[in-house]
């Protein structure tokens, strides 16, 4: 009898415990269920797509149906814009030449500054007009200029899209007006970052356009001058720190677009938002994938350039070595869980470098790695020439050497 009690007891008391334990369990389970329902919060984005990409790798940070073929309404103009900075690169146009507005141009509707058929206006103020004020007409007499019909330039819009891997891609028009998937003119979140990338990481100059809050343009017309303002659509360049641009979108059809650049402290991000249900959600919700960004990713950089070579030896040159140099630092941009100290660096040369050798050749390389994994291959190029000897020049070092022994 006492031997059953005390078996009881034990029963009771373990039954006790087990009581104890599982609302413990539970209060953990259910603390971090809400953390995570809090940190899903903080991005919940309700446009209907989205993608938040870092612009020195091109890395996806975020995304959400970043694929879905959506109408890009004017976000489609990151493209024209991204076409006429290739030609001013290229020398075949420039921010002093006069763009005359064809009729065509000028009856564009939507979005515009008011050109009309005859105005002229410099590429510089076209680029402007586009950039700050979205300007339709701007776009088609731009697209006119660089390629000699819209038909032309969209057709090479395509080639370009094409070349960044755009594959959810294709357009009818370079400024996005009256639009639909439809009629074979859309894009994706995803596939409008990479023409942002594009654009921004290769002509950080645009920033001085996008980022204009107000400004004027002169009509010069047979009327006469007259001034226009232009006031931006971005309206992130008033609140975000560091925004550097890019183009806004709307449409009946396509909604609200947002493509978003920003740069802090060596990190530069590109958020897109789609077909956002009001302009207030695609500016917040924009905002709210840049913080993101900025708050798991820190620049990482090397002067590369600071780094001191050794000559290099020459086989058959008029000089027995070379001096490299190296034209470019090393960056990178460290997410979430990448450390610094996981970046290895080395240095390789040409084997058997042989004369002659021309000022600017690529003699090697200095290679960046993190987990076994290439992040970039920096050139190391020859800093001058070596020619290729001749029989005197031999003839002399053989005496040389032989005085000096």
């Amino acid at each position: 009898m006492k031997y059953q009690k005390a078996f009881a007891l034990f029963l009771a008391v373990l039954l006790f415990a087990g009581s104890l334990g599982d609302p413990i369990h539970n209060v953990t389970v259910y603390a971090q269920e809400e953390k995570k329902a809090e940190e899903n919060n903080t991005m919940d984005i309700t446009a209907q797509s989205a993608v938040l990409i870092e612009n020195s790798s091109g890395r996806i940070l975020y995304e959400k149906e970043k694929d879905k073929e959506l109408i890009p309404a004017s976000i489609t103009k990151i493209m024209t814009l991204l076409l006429i900075f290739d030609a001013l690169e290229k020398g075949q146009i420039h921010l002093e030449d006069a763009v005359s507005v064809s009729e065509y141009a000028a009856s564009m509707g939507g979005s515009q500054v008011f050109l009309e058929p005859g105005e002229t206006q410099t590429v510089d103020t076209m680029i402007k007009c586009i950039s700050v004020a979205s300007a339709n007409d701007a776009a088609v007499a731009m697209a006119e200029y660089v390629a000699g019909s819209e038909q032309a330039f969209v057709d090479q819009m395509n080639h370009k899209a094409k070349e960044l891997g755009m594959k959810h891609t294709h357009f009818m028009n370079c400024n996005g007006l009256d639009d639909s998937i439809e009629s074979g003119h859309y894009s994706s979140a995803y596939d409008v970052a990479l023409m942002s990338r594009a654009l921004i990481s290769g002509y950080p100059q645009i920033s001085h356009y996008s980022t204009i809050w107000m400004d004027e343009i002169t009509h010069s017309t047979k009327k006469g001058d007259t001034q226009f303002g232009l006031t931006n659509t971005n309206k992130l360049i008033r609140t975000y720190q560091g925004i550097t641009g890019l183009k806004t979108g709307s449409t009946s059809k396509a909604k609200y677009c947002l493509s978003a650049t920003a740069s802090r402290a060596a990190v530069s991000l590109t958020a897109v938002v789609m077909a956002a249900p009001d302009p207030k959600i695609r500016f917040s919700q924009a905002a709210s994938l840049l913080d993101y960004g900025f708050a798991n990713c820190t620049g990482f950089e090397d002067q590369t350039t600071a780094l001191k070579l050794p000559a290099i030896p020459v086989k058959n040159g008029v000089s027995e070595t070379v001096i490299p140099y190296i034209s470019k630092d090393f960056s990178y941009t460290l997410c979430k869980g990448e450390s610094g100290d996981q970046i290895e660096r080395r240095i390789e040369y040409k084997k058997d470098l042989t004369a002659p050798i021309r000022k600017g050749d690529m003699i090697g390389r200095i290679v960046y790695t993190m987990n076994n994994q290439t992040l970039e291959e920096i050139p190391v190029y020859a800093a001058r020439n070596v020619p290729k000897a001749t029989y005197t020049d031999c003839l002399g070092k053989l005496l040389k050497r032989w005085f000096v022994a």
